[in-house]
């Protein structure tokens, strides 16, 4: 137990990891859908062979109809739907009291009652006959409509099929009523017409509620599928062709089989297949980093971030599978290598987009074609900016993006189609808009610097310039500093380079390595212009101490600036825990009998920890020296470049650093050559 406990106590980073990748695990692999996978390819088949094993049924199915199927049944039904009117029954009477009204009240006039009785019953009857058959409302739905155009009438809630014909307009009953009047000699017509006129109203309106909901239950009642395929029936032959009606058998069976999960069986092993999947690929990260990038490795936040930036790139390709309307190649995959690229070298970001483009891919619905465009896709956006000098270089990565795409979308549908007639339009917007979205990656990486502590090659491209406030002001009081930094700045930047590292870190850290002397300037020798030195009134402990004061002033004047940690390492570490070996031995040669206090003579450290602090180090170690040189030749630079490193390695400076005694001869060699070419020496030839 005690070992248990003390297992814990002193594991927490190995720990952390484990919760990290367990986290990392089940966030993907929910956000996966839990849904068996259609274990063929063939969207892009069509017309093709079959190229697998015959495929029979394994379980009786409809065939779905395809949306075009779908769509020009619904066109059917929209074209031949018949429109409902209904009957109003309480006008014809309302009408014929207002007839009799009317009537009555006009006949007085002419006090003829022998034929008031026959041109009332004629009139009464003539309205009837109208009212029977019907006045239809005027609509744009009938509008310009055949006479035997169909319609059905409801009359109390009965609907009743009748033709255009069968009913009359205000028109036609005005007609009919003259017509009947006219055939009537013995009846007023003159008289009875205004009166019947005004008797004649609309008792048939267009329905429109009913007729909207009726279309749209049948539009609804449409069936999704036609035919039955029977288990055990072959459903296509290895090397027959996928024809139309084989292409949507296959789709049928497809979503059959990713629909929903059938029982707690299927879902387990779902469950289980995607965990081992996710468990794999991420193992696989995980391992690489182990092996290739330790410092990577054992840094938990820079994790943290890998797996952070997958899974958001899988939530991304979710969204796409759970929106049939949103095609995945909207969606801007090469954002993840290109903020890889920011904070980490071409090799992880390829790797991590390898592996995140592996994953998603069980989210594409053509799996193969995804997989090799988006992969060729990363692969040229962590080319074009390979080194991030610019804003610039974002957009060119942008447009290169587009051609990747575009070229690998025409090259794959060639192959599939046999032709470039398939090729259309809106695959190339698709493209465009994706690229496009690849832009944001330029605010993300400073988002992600803010939120981790990391910085970008655009961050130290902005640090570097010497234009910036902190540095003009170092210009301004510390002129011979500032100098001496920017030759450090070159000498640093060459050497890294050859011995492979961040060379624009190690340049923006020489820059800023010596701030803290701007606090003291007249007490380095490189700022002493008129041959006065300060240090000649001191004790040797207290000028030691004042030069040492340099790295903890430069600190704090960085941490007021916040420059970021990454800078802040080279001015801690670029003297190490070495000594200030003038006054330490002036000191000694002053006092020989006096015991020393090398404390006072010593930088606080820390020691360079990476290639690149380590590199500093040396440069600013050789490029000061160098000034004290009373004879410029190549023996000389020569011993003074390997007596200073040398040095440095016997009082273990180097012992954090990952460098490598290969590593410090390639280094030694460029310095004195950057050397010899500072202070043009020529190398002399035998004669």
């Amino acid at each position: 137990m005690k070992n248990f406990i003390s297992f814990i106590r002193h594991s927490h980073p190995e720990i952390y990891k484990g919760i990290l990748f367990c986290f990392a695990v089940t966030a993907i692999v929910y956000i996966f859908p839990k849904q068996g996978k259609f274990k063929y390819e063939f969207q892009n088949l069509k017309g093709k062979p079959w190229l697998h094993e015959d495929l029979i049924a394994p379980f009786d199915f409809s065939i779905k109809k395809s949306n075009e199927e779908i769509k020009n049944e619904k066109s059917d039904i929209i074209a031949n739907a018949k429109p409902y009117f209904k009957i109003d029954n309480s006008i014809f009477p309302a009408k014929k009291t207002q007839l009799n009204t009317e009537f009555n009240s006009s006949w007085v006039i002419k006090k003829n009652n022998a034929k008031k009785e026959k041109n009332l019953v004629f009139a009464i009857k003539l309205l009837d006959s109208i009212y029977s058959k019907g006045i239809i409302e005027p609509n744009s739905i009938i509008e310009n409509k055949p006479s035997d155009f169909s319609i059905y009438v409801l009359d109390n809630n009965v609907a009743e099929e009748r033709d255009l014909h069968e009913f009359y307009t205000i028109n036609s009953a005005y007609e009919y009523e003259q017509l009947q009047l006219k055939n009537n000699p013995e009846i007023d017509a003159k008289y009875l017409l205004p009166i019947l006129e005004n008797c004649i109203a609309h008792t048939i309106f267009y329905d429109k509620e009913t007729s909207e909901k009726i279309l749209k239950q049948a539009i609804e009642d449409i069936s999704p599928s036609r035919d039955i395929i029977l288990k055990e029936q072959r459903i296509i032959s290895k090397g027959e062709i996928i024809d139309a009606q084989k292409f949507q058998i296959l789709e049928s069976l497809k979503s059959i089989y990713e629909g929903e999960t059938d029982g707690a069986s299927d879902y387990f092993y779902i469950l289980l297949g995607q965990i081992l999947i996710v468990s794999l690929c991420l193992s696989i990260l995980i391992t690489f980093l182990g092996f290739f990038r330790k410092e990577i490795f054992i840094d938990n936040a820079k994790i943290t971030f890998i797996l952070i930036l997958i899974i958001l790139q899988v939530l991304m390709a979710r969204f796409s599978d759970a929106s049939q309307s949103f095609n995945i190649y909207l969606l801007p995959f090469c954002i993840l290598p290109i903020i890889t690229r920011a904070f980490y070298d071409t090799r992880i970001a390829l790797f991590v987009h390898l592996i995140t483009v592996l994953i998603a891919s069980f989210l594409a619905p053509d799996r193969f074609e995804f997989t090799f465009i988006q992969l060729l896709g990363g692969m040229v956006a962590i080319f074009s900016i390979v080194n991030m000098r610019n804003r610039s270089q974002i957009f060119i990565s942008s447009g290169v993006i587009f051609l990747t795409y575009s070229v690998a979308f025409i090259g794959i549908t060639i192959i599939q189609e046999g032709g470039s007639d398939a090729i259309t339009w809106q695959g190339f917007a698709w493209f465009g808009i994706s690229a496009l979205l690849t832009l944001f990656s330029y605010p993300l990486i400073f988002v992600f610097e803010k939120l981790f502590g990391f910085i970008s090659d655009v961050s130290l491209l902005e640090l570097s310039d010497t234009n910036g406030k902190l540095l003009r002001e170092l210009a301004s009081r510390a002129p011979g500093t500032f100098q001496h930094s920017l030759q450090v700045a070159n000498l640093a930047e060459e050497a890294i380079y050859n011995i492979g590292g961040n060379a624009l870190l190690v340049r923006t850290g020489a820059l800023y390595h010596d701030i803290g002397k701007m606090e003291m300037p007249m007490y380095f020798i490189e700022n002493q212009a008129n041959g006065m030195n300060p240090h000649d009134e001191m004790s040797f402990d207290e000028s030691a101490s004042i030069i040492i004061s340099h790295v903890i002033k430069g600190i704090e004047i960085a941490k007021q600036h916040k420059l970021p940690e990454q800078i802040i390492d080279f001015i801690r570490t670029h003297h190490g825990t070495s000594i200030t070996g003038y006054f330490y031995r002036s000191f000694q040669n002053a006092f020989p009998e006096e015991k020393i206090d090398e404390s006072k003579f010593h930088y606080p450290g820390p020691i360079p920890f990476s290639k690149e602090t380590a590199v500093l180090m040396m440069a600013d170690s050789v490029e000061a020296a160098s000034r004290s040189l009373k004879k410029y030749d190549a023996e000389t630079i020569d011993a003074l470049v390997e007596q200073i490193i040398n040095t440095q390695i016997e009082q273990n400076q180097y012992a954090n650093a990952d460098i490598t005694y290969k590593d410090i001869n390639t280094l030694k060699k460029i310095f004195k050559k950057k050397l010899m070419n500072i202070y043009h020496v020529r190398v002399e030839y035998p004669r």
